[in-house]
C-alpha cells in the first residue's frame, strides 16, 4: 500500500496530523493508499527550508539550472508507466490520457530547461553618452504552488519548471486526491539529483494548512489552480501582504456551431471537449451554441456519438472516459445531473454498463430546453454534462457565448473564414479557436483566461517567465 510523505529540505518525513484513505474511483473496493496529513509546523518548516536553499539555487548560472531540469525530464520519462498508472488509480483519468499528460510534463521540463541558455534581458538606448542601460530577469524568492487533482502531473510541472529556471525555490501543496502522485513525483525528482530544499512538498488539507501557507509563510509569490471561491481567497491574502499572485480558476466554455460547420469534424471535437476526462477540465466544453438551422442535424449526430462512448475503469486502454475523481466530486456532479433531468430536456445520453466493481461513474449527458440564465448554463459543473442552446445567427451565438462570468476558452466551428476570424476578436475568452475543441492548449502557448477565470496573468510558454521573475533595470556610466 502506498503512503504519502513530505519532502522538506531534502529529507523525507511522515506528518502526524491525521490520515486519509484514498480509494480507487474506478473500483471503490480497492484502497490505493494512505495520505499522512500535515499541520502548521510542517508548512512553516517547508517555507524555511525553501528560504535557506534560495541563495544557492538562485546563484547557480541559469544554464546549470537548465541542466537540472533536463535531468528531471529524463527521470520523469523513465518512470512514465508507473507514474501514469498510479495517477489513474488515484484520481480516475483514463490511462491513455494520463500517459499523454506525463509526456506533456516531460516536454514542459525540456522547454523550460532551454530557457537557461536564452536571453533574459535587453539593452536600452540612453540619452546621455557613455551610458549602458539594460534589463535582466531576477528571481522572486520563495514561491508557493497550490495545484489541483484533475491534472496531477502537468499542472504542477507547468508551475514548477518556470519557477525553478527563473531561480526560485518552491513550497508545493498538491490537492488531496493527487497527493500520492505528488509524492511519487517528488521521489523521482529527488533521485534525479535536485538540490536539497529547492522543492519542498507538503501533503495536507487546504482547510487545515492553506491559511498558514498564505498568511504566515515567508513567501514572495503564490500560483494557484482550483475553484473560483478559493482562488479569490488566495488573491485577497496575497494582496494584503503585497506579494505576487496568480490564480487560474473556473470556466464555462462555449463551442459555437455555425450553420456551415462540417459536422463530421465538429462532432468528434465537441465530444472530446465535453466528455474526455469525464468533463473534469477547466477548459471543458460545457455550453454548445448551435445555429437554429443546423440544430436538428447536429442533435442527431450528437445522439449517435454520445451513445457510442466507452465508459470504462481508468486502467482500461479502451476507456473514452472513466469515473469522476472522488466521492465529493461525484455528489457535486450528480446534483447537476438530477437538476438536468428534472428541469431540462435530455437529448443525448450514454448508458453503457460498467462491468467492473462500482466506481464514481457519471454517464455523459447532453440537455437543452433551458434559458441562458439557468444554473446549468451559468455554473461550472466539472463533469460530463453539457447544455445545448440554439442561436438565430452569428451575432446571437456570440452574445450567448459571452453571457458568462467566466472567460477561459471558446471555439467556433465554421467553414467561413470571415466568421472564424471575427469570432477570434468577438469572443470574450483568453483562449479562442476555430474548428478546434475548447479543451487544452499546447505547452509552449500561454494558458489563461479573462473575467473570473484568471487573475489576468498567463501560465506556460514565455508568459510564465514574466510571473516567476522580476525585471531589474540596470545603468552604468563609464565616462
Amino acid at each position: 500500500m502506498l503512503e504519502s510523505r513530505n519532502w522538506i529540505g531534502g529529507e523525507w518525513n511522515t506528518p502526524t496530523e491525521g490520515n486519509l484513505i484514498v480509494m480507487n474511483p474506478s473500483d471503490l473496493q480497492e484502497q490505493v493508499g494512505v495520505l499522512h496529513l500535515s499541520g502548521k509546523s510542517d508548512v512553516l518548516q517547508a517555507a524555511q527550508a525553501a528560504r535557506m536553499a534560495f541563495s544557492g539555487w538562485a546563484g547557480l548560472p541559469a544554464p546549470k539550472r537548465g541542466e537540472h531540469l533536463l535531468r528531471l525530464a529524463v527521470a520523469l520519462e523513465a518512470n512514465l508507466e508507473e507514474l501514469a498508472t498510479l495517477a489513474s488509480r488515484e484520481m480516475g483519468k483514463p490511462i491513455t490520457e494520463m500517459k499523454g499528460e506525463v509526456i506533456r510534463g516531460v516536454n514542459l521540463l525540456k522547454y523550460y530547461a532551454a530557457e537557461g541558455v536564452r536571453s533574459f534581458g535587453s539593452v536600452i538606448p540612453a540619452y546621455d553618452t557613455n551610458i549602458l542601460q539594460y534589463t535582466k530577469r531576477v528571481p522572486l524568492g520563495v514561491v508557493g504552488l497550490i495545484t489541483p487533482w484533475n491534472f496531477p502531473v502537468a499542472i504542477p510541472i507547468w508551475k514548477l519548471a518556470p519557477a525553478l529556471i527563473c531561480g526560485n525555490t518552491v513550497v508545493w501543496k498538491p490537492a488531496e486526491y493527487a497527493s500520492l502522485t505528488a509524492t511519487k513525483m517528488a521521489e523521482i525528482f529527488h533521485f534525479a539529483g535536485l538540490p536539497d530544499g529547492v522543492l519542498n512538498l507538503v501533503i495536507g488539507k487546504g482547510s487545515r494548512i492553506g491559511d498558514t501557507l498564505l498568511e504566515e509563510c515567508d513567501l514572495n509569490a503564490v500560483s494557484f489552480t482550483g475553484s473560483t471561491g478559493t482562488g479569490l481567497r488566495v488573491a485577497s491574502a496575497c494582496a494584503k501582504r503585497n506579494i505576487k499572485y496568480q490564480t487560474e480558476m473556473g470556466g464555462k466554455n462555449a463551442a459555437v456551431v455555425l450553420k456551415d460547420a462540417d459536422l463530421d469534424k465538429t462532432v468528434p471535437a465537441i465530444l472530446s471537449g465535453a466528455f474526455r476526462s469525464a468533463g473534469q477540465k477547466c477548459t471543458a466544453t460545457s455550453r454548445i451554441i448551435v445555429e437554429r438551422e443546423i440544430a436538428p442535424a447536429f442533435t442527431e449526430a450528437m445522439q449517435k456519438a454520445v451513445q457510442s462512448l466507452n465508459i470504462r475503469p481508468a486502467l482500461d486502454p479502451a476507456a473514452y472516459l472513466g469515473p469522476v475523481a472522488s466521492s465529493s466530486q461525484f455528489q457535486s456532479v450528480m446534483s447537476y445531473v438530477q437538476m438536468a433531468c428534472e428541469e431540462a430536456q435530455v437529448i443525448a445520453e450514454c448508458r453503457q454498463k460498467v462491468t467492473e466493481s462500482q466506481g464514481h461513474y457519471v454517464y455523459p449527458l447532453l440537455v437543452r430546453g433551458i434559458e441562458s440564465n439557468h444554473a446549468l448554463v451559468q455554473e461550472e459543473i466539472f463533469g460530463p454534462l453539457a447544455v445545448m442552446l440554439e442561436a438565430d445567427n452569428y451575432e446571437h451565438a456570440v452574445d450567448l457565448c459571452n453571457q458568462s462570468i467566466f472567460g477561459l476558452s471558446a471555439s467556433v466551428f465554421t467553414r467561413d473564414l470571415s466568421n472564424g476570424l471575427r469570432f477570434l476578436d468577438d469572443a470574450q475568452a483568453g483562449m479562442v479557436r476555430v474548428n478546434q475543441e475548447t479543451a487544452g492548449v499546447e505547452y509552449q502557448s500561454p494558458f489563461g483566461g479573462m473575467k473570473m477565470s484568471s487573475s489576468h496573468s498567463r501560465e506556460q510558454g514565455q508568459a510564465a517567465l514574466d510571473f516567476y521573475s522580476d525585471v531589474k533595470t540596470c545603468g552604468i556610466s563609464y565616462t
